[in-house]
Protein backbone atom coordinates (compact mmCIF):
# COMPACT_ATOMS: atom_id res chain seq x y z
CA UNK A 1 0.00 0.00 0.00
CA UNK A 2 1.11 3.61 -0.67
CA UNK A 3 0.18 6.12 1.26
CA UNK A 4 0.94 10.17 0.68
CA UNK A 5 0.93 12.42 3.50
CA UNK A 6 1.39 16.28 3.44
CA UNK A 7 0.36 19.31 5.97
CA UNK A 8 1.14 22.31 7.27
CA UNK A 9 0.06 23.76 4.02
CA UNK A 10 -0.53 27.09 5.17
CA UNK A 11 -2.54 28.38 2.59
CA UNK A 12 0.09 28.59 0.24
CA UNK A 13 -0.96 27.39 -3.45
CA UNK A 14 1.90 27.39 -5.50
CA UNK A 15 3.52 25.12 -3.10
CA UNK A 16 0.68 22.62 -2.87
CA UNK A 17 0.14 22.39 -6.57
CA UNK A 18 3.82 21.40 -6.46
CA UNK A 19 3.59 18.77 -4.00
CA UNK A 20 0.09 16.85 -5.42
CA UNK A 21 2.21 17.00 -8.89
CA UNK A 22 4.39 14.79 -6.87
CA UNK A 23 2.07 12.87 -5.04
CA UNK A 24 -0.03 12.22 -7.93
CA UNK A 25 3.50 10.84 -10.57
CA UNK A 26 3.47 8.14 -7.25
CA UNK A 27 -0.25 7.07 -7.41
CA UNK A 28 -0.94 6.63 -3.99
CA UNK A 29 -3.81 4.58 -2.71
CA UNK A 30 -4.65 6.33 0.17
CA UNK A 31 -4.21 10.92 0.56
CA UNK A 32 -3.73 11.96 4.02
CA UNK A 33 -3.51 15.88 4.88
CA UNK A 34 -2.32 16.61 8.36
CA UNK A 35 -4.22 19.76 8.51
CA UNK A 36 -2.91 23.57 9.20
CA UNK A 37 -4.85 23.85 5.60
CA UNK A 38 -5.18 28.08 5.66
CA UNK A 39 -3.90 29.84 7.76
CA UNK A 40 -0.97 31.88 6.28
CA UNK A 41 -0.94 33.74 2.75
CA UNK A 42 0.33 32.66 -0.42
CA UNK A 43 -3.32 32.63 -2.08
CA UNK A 44 -5.07 30.88 0.84
CA UNK A 45 -8.11 31.36 -1.19
CA UNK A 46 -6.61 29.11 -4.06
CA UNK A 47 -5.10 26.66 -1.11
CA UNK A 48 -8.58 25.87 0.08
CA UNK A 49 -10.19 25.31 -3.07
CA UNK A 50 -6.90 22.55 -4.49
CA UNK A 51 -7.80 21.21 -0.71
CA UNK A 52 -11.35 20.82 -1.31
CA UNK A 53 -10.67 19.31 -5.12
CA UNK A 54 -8.23 16.64 -3.76
CA UNK A 55 -10.68 15.60 -0.96
CA UNK A 56 -13.56 15.36 -3.77
CA UNK A 57 -11.05 13.80 -6.90
CA UNK A 58 -8.98 11.41 -4.27
CA UNK A 59 -10.78 10.91 -0.94
CA UNK A 60 -8.25 12.71 1.63
CA UNK A 61 -8.14 11.68 4.98
CA UNK A 62 -7.93 15.46 7.15
CA UNK A 63 -6.89 15.98 10.69
CA UNK A 64 -7.49 19.16 12.55
CA UNK A 65 -4.34 21.65 13.02
CA UNK A 66 -4.09 23.75 15.37
CA UNK A 67 -4.49 26.88 12.98
CA UNK A 68 -7.98 25.24 11.96
CA UNK A 69 -9.03 25.57 15.47
CA UNK A 70 -8.08 29.42 15.45
CA UNK A 71 -10.53 29.66 12.47
CA UNK A 72 -13.72 28.27 13.95
CA UNK A 73 -12.85 30.84 16.71
CA UNK A 74 -15.31 33.89 16.98
CA UNK A 75 -13.13 36.91 16.46
CA UNK A 76 -13.66 39.22 19.79
CA UNK A 77 -11.77 41.89 21.05
CA UNK A 78 -9.41 39.74 23.11
CA UNK A 79 -8.82 37.17 20.13
CA UNK A 80 -5.51 36.57 19.86
CA UNK A 81 -4.09 37.02 16.32
CA UNK A 82 -7.72 38.79 15.77
CA UNK A 83 -6.35 41.21 12.68
CA UNK A 84 -5.18 38.58 10.95
CA UNK A 85 -7.56 36.76 11.36
CA UNK A 86 -10.29 38.80 10.32
CA UNK A 87 -8.09 39.39 7.00
CA UNK A 88 -7.86 35.30 6.53
CA UNK A 89 -11.34 35.08 7.37
CA UNK A 90 -12.42 37.48 3.92
CA UNK A 91 -9.65 35.51 1.89
CA UNK A 92 -11.56 32.05 2.31
CA UNK A 93 -15.06 31.30 1.30
CA UNK A 94 -17.71 31.43 4.19
CA UNK A 95 -17.89 28.35 6.53
CA UNK A 96 -14.08 27.02 5.30
CA UNK A 97 -13.39 28.24 9.19
CA UNK A 98 -16.25 26.13 10.77
CA UNK A 99 -15.12 22.89 8.49
CA UNK A 100 -11.44 22.86 8.82
CA UNK A 101 -12.07 23.48 12.70
CA UNK A 102 -14.30 20.28 12.74
CA UNK A 103 -12.23 17.74 11.46
CA UNK A 104 -11.43 14.84 14.11
CA UNK A 105 -7.71 15.27 15.51
CA UNK A 106 -6.23 12.10 14.24
CA UNK A 107 -7.47 8.89 11.87
CA UNK A 108 -6.10 5.79 11.25
CA UNK A 109 -5.73 3.79 8.06
CA UNK A 110 -4.45 0.35 6.50
CA UNK A 111 -6.93 -1.77 8.98
CA UNK A 112 -5.09 0.76 12.21
CA UNK A 113 -1.53 0.27 11.13
CA UNK A 114 -1.20 3.92 10.26
CA UNK A 115 -2.51 6.48 12.39
CA UNK A 116 -2.07 10.74 11.57
CA UNK A 117 -2.38 13.52 13.13
CA UNK A 118 -1.53 17.00 13.62
CA UNK A 119 0.42 17.25 17.01
CA UNK A 120 -0.61 14.28 18.84
CA UNK A 121 -3.59 11.70 18.63
CA UNK A 122 -5.12 13.85 21.34
CA UNK A 123 -3.91 17.23 20.43
CA UNK A 124 -3.15 19.98 17.79
CA UNK A 125 -1.37 22.16 19.76
CA UNK A 126 1.32 19.94 21.52
CA UNK A 127 4.48 18.99 19.72
CA UNK A 128 5.02 15.02 19.45
CA UNK A 129 8.60 14.86 18.53
CA UNK A 130 10.03 18.24 20.35
CA UNK A 131 10.66 19.73 23.29
CA UNK A 132 11.40 23.47 23.21
CA UNK A 133 13.84 23.85 20.42
CA UNK A 134 15.53 20.26 20.87
CA UNK A 135 13.73 16.64 19.73
CA UNK A 136 11.85 15.25 22.61
CA UNK A 137 13.30 12.24 24.66
CA UNK A 138 11.95 8.72 23.75
CA UNK A 139 10.21 8.42 26.91
CA UNK A 140 8.63 11.90 26.16
CA UNK A 141 7.05 10.65 23.12
CA UNK A 142 5.63 7.47 24.21
CA UNK A 143 3.65 9.50 26.98
CA UNK A 144 2.38 11.81 24.32
CA UNK A 145 1.63 8.50 22.08
CA UNK A 146 -0.75 7.43 24.55
CA UNK A 147 -3.08 4.37 23.81
CA UNK A 148 -2.45 4.14 19.95
CA UNK A 149 -3.85 0.50 19.56
CA UNK A 150 -2.60 -1.57 16.65
CA UNK A 151 -0.69 1.12 14.92
CA UNK A 152 2.55 0.63 13.86
CA UNK A 153 3.13 4.13 11.96
CA UNK A 154 2.18 7.66 13.65
CA UNK A 155 3.06 10.33 11.36
CA UNK A 156 2.59 13.71 12.27
CA UNK A 157 3.24 17.82 11.23
CA UNK A 158 2.85 21.18 12.97
CA UNK A 159 6.68 21.20 14.05
CA UNK A 160 7.48 21.75 10.31
CA UNK A 161 10.06 19.85 10.40
CA UNK A 162 10.93 16.28 9.27
CA UNK A 163 11.65 13.56 11.34
CA UNK A 164 11.62 9.55 12.07
CA UNK A 165 12.47 7.74 14.88
CA UNK A 166 11.58 3.74 15.92
CA UNK A 167 10.07 3.35 19.23
CA UNK A 168 9.98 -0.24 19.73
CA UNK A 169 7.36 -1.68 16.80
CA UNK A 170 6.19 1.67 16.32
CA UNK A 171 7.61 4.07 13.43
CA UNK A 172 7.37 7.42 14.43
CA UNK A 173 7.24 9.99 11.91
CA UNK A 174 7.14 14.35 11.54
CA UNK A 175 6.43 14.64 7.73
CA UNK A 176 7.71 18.37 7.43
CA UNK A 177 5.32 21.19 6.13
CA UNK A 178 4.27 21.96 2.33
CA UNK A 179 4.99 25.43 3.39
CA UNK A 180 6.54 28.30 5.77
CA UNK A 181 9.94 26.25 6.39
CA UNK A 182 12.00 26.43 9.53
CA UNK A 183 15.52 24.80 8.24
CA UNK A 184 16.96 26.64 5.54
CA UNK A 185 15.68 25.08 2.97
CA UNK A 186 11.97 26.87 1.73
CA UNK A 187 10.83 23.22 -0.71
CA UNK A 188 8.01 22.10 -0.12
CA UNK A 189 7.48 18.68 1.65
CA UNK A 190 5.63 15.42 1.95
CA UNK A 191 6.33 12.06 3.09
CA UNK A 192 5.22 8.82 1.40
CA UNK A 193 4.66 5.71 3.30
CA UNK A 194 5.02 2.34 1.66
CA UNK A 195 3.81 -1.28 2.97
CA UNK A 196 1.50 -3.45 5.02
CA UNK A 197 1.54 -6.55 7.57
CA UNK A 198 3.66 -4.40 10.07
CA UNK A 199 6.30 -3.19 7.51
CA UNK A 200 6.37 0.31 6.74
CA UNK A 201 9.19 2.07 4.74
CA UNK A 202 9.07 6.13 4.83
CA UNK A 203 10.62 8.27 2.04
CA UNK A 204 10.63 12.20 2.66
CA UNK A 205 9.82 14.14 -0.13
CA UNK A 206 11.03 17.83 -1.26
CA UNK A 207 9.66 19.08 -4.07
CA UNK A 208 10.99 22.65 -5.89
CA UNK A 209 8.03 25.58 -6.49
CA UNK A 210 7.81 28.81 -7.94
CA UNK A 211 9.01 30.49 -4.49
CA UNK A 212 9.11 33.67 -6.19
CA UNK A 213 5.72 34.03 -7.81
CA UNK A 214 4.36 32.87 -3.98
CA UNK A 215 6.56 35.25 -2.41
CA UNK A 216 5.55 38.08 -4.10
CA UNK A 217 1.43 37.29 -3.88
CA UNK A 218 2.28 37.33 0.15
CA UNK A 219 4.38 40.31 -0.02
CA UNK A 220 1.43 42.33 -2.00
CA UNK A 221 -1.36 41.13 -0.30
CA UNK A 222 -0.87 39.14 3.29
CA UNK A 223 -1.47 40.52 6.27
CA UNK A 224 1.76 39.81 7.48
CA UNK A 225 2.90 39.87 3.83
CA UNK A 226 6.81 41.18 3.95
CA UNK A 227 7.44 38.78 6.93
CA UNK A 228 5.68 35.66 5.19
CA UNK A 229 7.58 36.79 1.97
CA UNK A 230 10.92 36.59 3.61
CA UNK A 231 10.09 33.23 5.42
CA UNK A 232 9.09 31.44 1.83
CA UNK A 233 12.26 32.90 -0.20
CA UNK A 234 14.30 31.92 2.74
CA UNK A 235 12.99 28.81 4.81
CA UNK A 236 13.36 30.22 8.10
CA UNK A 237 11.34 31.91 10.51
CA UNK A 238 12.10 35.74 11.05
Amino acid sequence: MKIAVFGDVHGNRWALEAVVRDIEAHQPDAWVNLGDQLFGGADPAGAWQLQQQLKAQHGVLEVRGNTDERLGQPLTETTEKREMLAWLHGQVPDGAGAYVAALPTAVSLADGEVLAAHGTPDSTWTYLLRDGKTWASDDLVRGRLGDIGNARLVIVGHSHLEHVRQLGPVTVVNAGAVSQQKDGSPLARWVLLEGGDGLWTVTFRRVPYDIEAAAQWAQAHAYHGRREAAQLRTGHTS
